[in-house]
C-alpha cells in the first residue's frame, strides 16, 4: 500500500495569504467537524460534569474552557504549521471522569486535571511522548479504553426499559446512517432523537437562549489518591487512544506533523484552562479526518484553512457554552443515554477488537478490560488505575515464563 508523500508545514512567517487560500468547501468541512465533535459527545461531558458534582454554571465552565481551548489550538496550530491539526476535548477521558468522579470533590479533581496536563506538557516538551507511551502495549490500552465506555454502551440498552421508541428509533437510524452517510451517522442520530422527543413532547426548548458563558474557577486541591486514580487514567487514556491516532491521521494524510510541539501545546492550553473545567485537550482524530481530505480541497497545502475554520467554529461554541449546557439539560435522560452509547459503539468495538488481537497478550488484555469495566475502588483509587496495573503485572509474567 502506498502512503502520501509528506507535505511540509510551511511556517507561519513564509506562509500565503489565508484570504487567499480560504475556500467554501474549506470552511463547510471545518464547521462540519465542529459539528460532528460536539453532537457525538457533547453529552459525555455534560455527564462527566455531573458526575463531579457540578452546578449548571459550572457545566457551562467546562463547555466554555473546552471549546475556548480547542479553538486557539486548532486556530493557532492549523496557522502556524499550515496543515489541518485540529484539536478535540478528550472523549474516553470524559467517559472516564464519568465513571470515576461520583464522590470526589469538585477541587481534587480539578487538581487531577492539572497533574495529567502536566504530565502531558512534560512529555510534549522533553520528547518523551512516543517513548513513554509505547512502553503502555497497545492491547492493553485498547482494552483499558474499551473498559471504561462499556458502561456507556450497556446504557443505551437499559434506556429501553425506561422508554423504547426513542432509544429504538435512534439505533435504528444509527444501522441506516452508517451504511448510507457514516460520517454524518451520529449527527442523523441526534437529529431524530430530538424529532421523536419534541414529537412526544418531552423535550422543551422555552428556556433556552443564546447567552454567553461566564467562566467559573476552582481552586485546586491534589489528594494523592485522586492523582493516582484518575490523573494517570487520564493521562494514560489521552496520550495513548487520542494523541497517538491524531499523529497518525495527520501523517496517513501526508502531513509530517510535528509530534512534540504539538503534544505540548496541548498539554499547556490544559494547564491554563484546568481550573474552569478544561479536563483534557488532545490532537483530534475523527473530527481531523474530515478537514484533510479532498473535500476540503483539491489543494493539500491548503486544506489548514479548514483547521482554521473550525477553529473559529470551536471559539463561538465556547463563548455560548451556557447555551449549550441549558440545551443538554433539556434533553431526556434516554435520550442523553442513547446518544452517549451509539456515539462510543464504534470505539468501544475498536477498543475490543485491538484488546484481543495479539493472542500472546491477549489474557492480559482482557483482566484490564474486566477490572476496568467492574468499576471497583481500592484504596480510595479507581479502578482504571488498577486494571492496567493488572494487566501489566500479568503480561509481565508471561513474558517472564517465556523467557525461561
Amino acid at each position: 500500500m502506498s502512503h502520501p508523500p509528506l507535505i511540509q508545514g510551511r511556517d507561519a512567517s513564509v506562509g500565503r495569504s489565508v484570504w487567499r487560500d480560504i475556500s467554501l468547501s474549506s470552511v463547510t468541512a471545518g464547521l462540519v467537524a465542529v459539528l460532528i465533535g460536539y453532537g457525538s459527545s457533547a453529552v459525555i461531558i455534560f455527564q462527566a460534569a455531573e458526575a463531579a458534582g457540578a452546578s449548571e454554571a459550572q457545566i457551562g465552565s467546562w463547555l466554555w474552557a473546552l471549546g475556548i481551548g480547542m479553538g486557539l489550538t486548532s486556530l493557532g496550530l492549523s496557522l502556524r504549521y499550515r496543515m489541518p491539526v485540529l484539536t478535540a476535548w478528550s472523549t474516553p477521558g470524559a467517559a472516564l471522569l464519568a465513571t470515576s468522579l461520583p464522590g470526589v470533590p469538585m477541587a481534587q479533581a480539578i487538581g487531577a486535571f492539572l497533574f495529567s496536563a502536566a504530565l502531558i506538557t512534560l512529555c510534549g516538551i522533553t520528547g518523551l511522548f512516543g517513548a513513554l507511551v509505547k512502553r503502555i502495549p497497545a492491547s492493553l490500552a485498547a482494552a483499558l479504553l474499551a473498559g471504561v465506555l462499556l458502561r456507556f454502551g450497556m446504557d443505551l440498552f437499559v434506556a429501553l426499559e425506561q422508554q423504547w421508541l426513542l432509544p429504538l428509533a435512534m439505533l435504528t437510524t444509527y444501522a441506516l446512517s452508517r451504511r448510507l452517510i457514516p460520517r454524518y451517522a451520529i449527527v442523523a442520530v441526534l437529529l431524530v432523537g430530538v424529532g421523536v422527543a419534541v414529537g412526544q413532547g418531552q423535550l422543551s426548548l422555552a428556556g433556552v437562549g443564546l447567552t454567553p458563558t461566564v467562566p467559573v474557577f476552582t481552586a485546586p486541591e491534589f489528594a494523592l489518591s485522586t492523582l493516582i486514580g484518575i490523573g494517570i487514567p487520564l493521562f494514560v487514556v489521552t496520550m495513548a487512544t487520542q494523541n497517538l491516532p491524531g499523529i497518525a491521521v495527520l501523517r496517513a494524510a501526508g502531513y509530517s506533523a510535528p509530534s512534540s510541539p504539538l503534544i505540548g501545546w496541548t498539554g499547556a492550553a490544559t494547564l491554563a484552562l484546568a481550573p474552569f473545567g478544561g479536563y483534557a485537550l488532545n490532537l483530534a482524530a475523527i473530527s481531523a479526518a474530515v478537514c484533510m481530505g479532498r473535500e476540503a480541497h483539491e489543494d493539500p497545502a491548503r486544506r489548514y484553512t479548514a483547521g482554521v475554520a473550525a477553529g473559529v467554529g470551536y471559539l463561538i461554541m465556547g463563548i455560548f457554552g451556557a447555551t449549550v449546557t441549558a440545551l443538554f439539560a433539556a434533553f431526556p435522560a434516554p435520550l442523553i443515554m442513547a446518544l452517549a452509547g451509539l456515539a462510543l459503539l464504534g470505539t468501544i468495538g475498536n477498543g475490543l477488537a485491538g484488546a484481543v488481537e495479539d493472542a500472546s497478550q491477549r489474557d492480559a488484555a482482557v483482566v484490564t478490560f474486566l477490572f476496568t469495566a467492574s468499576g471497583v475502588t481500592l484504596l480510595g483509587i479507581g479502578a482504571a488505575f488498577w486494571g492496567l496495573l493488572a494487566g501489566m503485572a500479568m503480561l509481565g509474567i508471561g513474558n517472564a515464563r517465556r523467557r525461561r
